[in-house]
């Protein structure tokens, strides 16, 4: 019988299959269409230390072959959060995985803190906040701003933390190199590029913010090049992401590198999409006769 279990940072997951930050909420639009308690994690949205209104609408965009959004981290805040979304997800039998946002290391560090008494099982660090004290950079395109700011979350989570790498930057392993450095138990990658649509009939821009970030098949091949280079250059473990649609999507980041997989865009137009991938890894093992899903990570070289 197939072994789809795998271990990130010391915490067992029943399978490599989680959620994407930001596509999933932390469960509730969901449970309906999908037994949360059959996901090896459930990544909610990204949660600051107060409540973010996001940005101005329009802030979704189809675009072929994916989506682009610049919804801002719109989050009710760490209060609310803790209150209602950690005991919701309480009620099902899959790993709690909180993302974290901030304007500043000192915002980062907050959460964690509140973060540590809590029941959940890793956090999960969206580095791709513009750094407000750095002139709107996003930390996650300065290697120092990256170990920096690790080392500083480590002081004050209690959970390991995991570091989401941005793709918009010129060497990939540079961050990834950078996040191990400072002290990160895990990497998850890649978060969004950053696009732009503009509607030709109102000559405008699609979405109000200008840019957005690209998400859905459009990026997978790039992140399975970022997944394959950074698993070459560190040794922590890897949750690849980035256009996620099926079990072959999946399986492509695991023979690159990745530990474990996140499906986002993809959940939007099929919300029982991540269980498809759950039986479709699981049908992949049988047929190859692979005993553990731990056997495919990396395998490829």
């Amino acid at each position: 019988m197939a072994d789809l279990s795998v271990k990130i940072a010391g915490v067992e997951l029943k399978n490599p299959v989680m959620t994407a930050s930001g596509t999933f909420g932390s469960g509730m639009e969901y449970s309906d269409f999908v037994d949360l308690s059959r996901l090896g994690a459930v990544v909610t949205k990204g949660v600051a230390n107060v409540p973010w209104p996001g940005n101005p609408t329009p802030r979704v965009a189809e675009i072929r072959s994916g989506m682009m959004n610049a919804i801002g981290l719109q989050n009710p805040g760490i209060d609310v959060f803790c209150k209602r979304d950690i005991p919701f997800l309480q009620n099902y039998d899959t790993r709690i995985i909180v993302n974290v946002c901030g304007r500043t290391t000192e915002d980062y560090c907050e959460v964690a803190e509140r973060l540590a008494e809590e029941p959940v099982d890793m956090l999960e660090i969206n580095i791709s906040c513009p750094n407000v004290k750095c002139g709107g950079i996003s930390f996650g395109q300065d290697p120092k701003a990256v170990e920096q700011i690790t080392a500083e979350i480590k002081k004050h989570a209690k959970q390991p933390v995991i570091m989401k790498l941005s793709p918009n930057v010129t060497d990939i392993t540079e961050i990834a190199r950078a996040a191990e450095a400072g002290g990160a138990d895990a990497l998850s990658m890649i978060n969004t590029l950053t696009g732009m649509k503009i509607d030709i009939n109102r000559r405008t821009f699609a979405i109000a913010n200008k840019t957005g970030g690209v998400s859905g098949p459009a990026v997978h091949p790039i992140a399975v090049r970022m997944v394959y280079q950074t698993a070459q250059a560190v040794k922590i473990p890897i949750i690849g992401m980035g256009g996620v649609a099926s079990a072959e999507d999946a399986l492509e980041l695991i023979l690159a590198g990745a530990s474990a997989v996140a499906v986002g865009t993809a959940n939007f137009h099929d919300p029982m999409v991540t269980l498809k991938v759950i039986d479709g890894i699981k049908e992949y093992m049988e047929r190859f006769h692979v005993g553990t899903v731990k056997e495919l990570i990396g395998a490829v070289h």
